[in-house]
């Protein structure tokens, strides 16, 4: 005996309400088309047909072009973020000569050597009780 399998085509309808909500956050700028396309698990195609049909931007002569972050920017951004972070190290970096500077000062002029002072006395507090 023989069977014959077919593949179901499941078309699915999704009401008028759905389609100009899912065009609502597109234009709100709250999720592209892809991820939306991932979040409803509907084709982005379809998606864009939607937008051209429901979107209020296209109905006032504007067309409907979504721009994805190109690499240009994004190496624009992480140079930023580099130079920031080359300023911060250059503070850190004048505030250690400083503190190391004192502690030179210190010794010279106190006898006090800092780094390593490990004969000074306890104080008052830190002293062990018989």
């Amino acid at each position: 005996m023989s069977l014959q399998v077919q593949k179901i085509r499941k078309h699915r309808k999704f009401s008028e309400d759905y389609k100009r909500q899912l065009v609502k956050d597109f234009e709100s700028g709250r999720y592209s088309v892809p991820e939306l396309s991932r979040l409803h698990n509907v084709a982005t195609q379809t998606i864009y047909c939607w937008i051209y049909r429901y979107s209020r931007l296209n109905k006032t002569g504007y067309r409907v072009v979504e721009k994805k972050n190109s690499t240009a920017s994004k190496v624009k951004d992480l140079e930023n973020r580099i130079k920031e972070l080359e300023r911060m190290v250059g503070q850190k970096q004048i505030m250690v000569d400083y503190y190391e500077t004192m502690i030179e000062l210190a010794k010279e002029e106190f006898d006090i050597d800092i780094k390593k002072n490990s004969n000074t006395p306890l104080s008052g507090d830190s002293k062990k009780k018989r």
